[in-house]
Parts: C-alpha cells; structure tokens; sequence
C-alpha cells in the first residue's frame, strides 16, 4: 500500500513479506541500492541494522525489528522490517494493530502531520516507546508486589517469582537494546537533520526513560535477590543449628537409651528395685545438664524465642 504523508507528500510504502514481488520494482524505481535488504528480508528472523550512504549521497538505515515478545515463548514475537531514508519510508509486516495502547487512528494522525519520512518513523518509534512504557509500568506493579512479598510471605516459592521477574526484565532490555542502536544510526550518518528537531528529541527521551527505568528495576531485582539469598542463607543456619542442639540435647536419651536397650544375660540393673525410677532422673538430670552448659555458652541462640510478627526470618 502506498500512501502520500504530510504537507509535502512524502511516500509511506505499508507491505506484507509475501508481497516480494511488488516491493522490488519500487526499490528498482527508486535506486535505493538495498537489494540485500530485499533479499533478507526472506530469512531475517531476528534484529537486525545497516547503516548506508549511497553514491548519490543518499542516506539510508534500513534493517529488522522485533516489537512485541512473548515473555514465555521464545519463537512467539512479532518483527516488521523497514527502509528510511529522507525521501521514502517502507515498512514490511508491521502490524499496528496489535498494539494494545496505540490507538491506530490516533497513530495515522499524527504522522499525517509530519513533513518527512524521517520523522514520520521517529513519530512510529515514539508511539512504540509509549507502547513499551505502558508495559513497563505493569512490570514495575508487578515487582512492587514482590518487594513486599519478600517481608509478608516469605516463602520459599518467592525465589521463583524474582527470577521469573528477573527473566521478564531480560526480555525488556532486549526489546529497547536494538532500539537504542536504531536511535544512534540514525544519528551515525546525521539522518536526523531532516527532522524538525522536536519529534527526534521527544523520541530519544523517551528510549533513554525506558532504558533509566529498567536500569532502576535491575537494582531493585538484584537487591531483592540478594536479600533473598541472605534470608535463605540464614533460615539454612539456623535450621542446621535447631537441628544439632536438639540432637546434642537428647544424647543422653539416646545413649542411655541404647545401653539400657541391650539383650545381655547379665544386666544388674534390670534387678534393681529402683532401676527404672534411677534411670528416670539420671537420663532428666543429664538432659537438664547439657541444656544448662549449651544456653549458658550462648550456643543456643534465639532458637527458643518466638519470631516477631512480619519478620523477614520466619
């Protein structure tokens, strides 16, 4: 589909990939000297940028993109390819309705208002970047409830959740990584001073929130890992060490315990009168004993206090 933008009636070409056929008589008509473009087009299953100056001193960035992603499923993303130069925008395959928060109209709209193709794609970038902001804001929702998870529920189920967090905030980065490389070809060879200025800063600003943000977010993430990892460090010691003083307190069970159990013939003490009775208060009085020696050492800890209420060591 061709259509003619803005007052000067610059040429926006919308195609589909099966439309192969009708995109290189164009690029012939047009001399753009991207048959290579052409060609990948076929193949290109991931991002993808070239930077050119052709030998009549036009300039153009032409290359792949992958706008949307399944956080989930790795082959499950959605990628348009595109040609910008200062006289012709081309895009294959981008699909604005898939958009959640572009409203498409809206969208159309303001590229109409456009004065050239330059900034009838940093007007798209700009749309997308509000897209990935939206998003983003659920993300950062999302990662507020964890925070507060780690102090409320403190589970050992949580560990999954961060890194299912931290897995979501990869994906993003890799989302604006080729969008920040797009940003700086385009001013690699100065295609912006085609552009009114405004649109082309509005749009790097916000590239540059988004890439501050989830910055922001992989402190916060790699701060609730580490806390993570030091309450489940410490629950670790201090399972291991309920579980050696409760061993070392019934020693004296066991072991009287084990000596009485025994199946000689001749055992005295089964002919005593008080032997169950002396038995009794020997194993009490030895428990009693260790316990003592253990608490006054201070090996005990705060094994027998009770957790205060919200505390992160539950």
């Amino acid at each position: 589909m061709e259509k003619a933008i803005g007052p000067n009636q610059w040429k926006w070409y919308q195609f589909d990939k099966n439309d192969h056929e009708r995109i290189g008589p164009i690029i012939e008509s047009i001399n753009c000297g991207s048959t290579g473009w052409l060609e990948q087009l076929q193949e290109h299953k991931t991002n993808f940028l070239r930077i050119k100056t052709l030998e009549n001193g036009k300039k153009v960035v032409t290359g792949s993109l992958i706008y949307q992603q399944n956080f989930e499923e790795e082959l499950d993303y959605k990628i348009f390819h595109f040609y910008v130069s200062t006289d012709l925008l081309m895009t294959v395959d981008l699909r604005l309705s898939s958009f959640k928060h572009i409203d498409t109209e809206d969208l159309h709209r303001l590229i109409d208002r456009t004065e050239n193709p330059v900034d009838g794609f940093l007007t798209f970038l700009g749309e997308l970047m509000n897209e990935m902001l939206y998003e983003i804001d659920q993300f950062e929702a999302a990662l507020k409830t964890l925070i507060w998870s780690v102090r409320k529920r403190n589970e050992t189920s949580l560990l999954e959740k961060i890194y299912t967090r931290r897995h979501e905030l990869l994906v993003w980065k890799n989302l604006l990584i080729p969008i920040k490389e797009l940003k700086m070809g385009i001013e690699e060879i100065n295609l912006n001073e085609v552009s009114t200025g405004d649109i082309f800063k509005t749009t790097c600003k916000r590239i540059d929130r988004a890439a501050e943000l989830l910055n922001e977010y992989e402190h916060e993430l790699d701060s609730i890992i580490n806390l993570e990892e030091v309450i489940s460090s410490h629950r670790g010691n201090e399972i291991m060490k309920t579980l050696t003083v409760i061993t070392t307190i019934f020693t004296p069970v066991m072991a009287f315990g084990a000596l009485w159990g025994m199946n000689f013939k001749h055992m005295p003490e089964l002919e005593w009168k008080f032997g169950y009775m002396i038995s009794v208060i020997l194993i009490a009085v030895s428990t009693i004993l260790l316990y003592g020696f253990l608490k006054f050492n201070g090996w005990t800890g705060d094994l027998l206090r009770g957790k205060k209420k919200g505390s992160f060591f539950k």
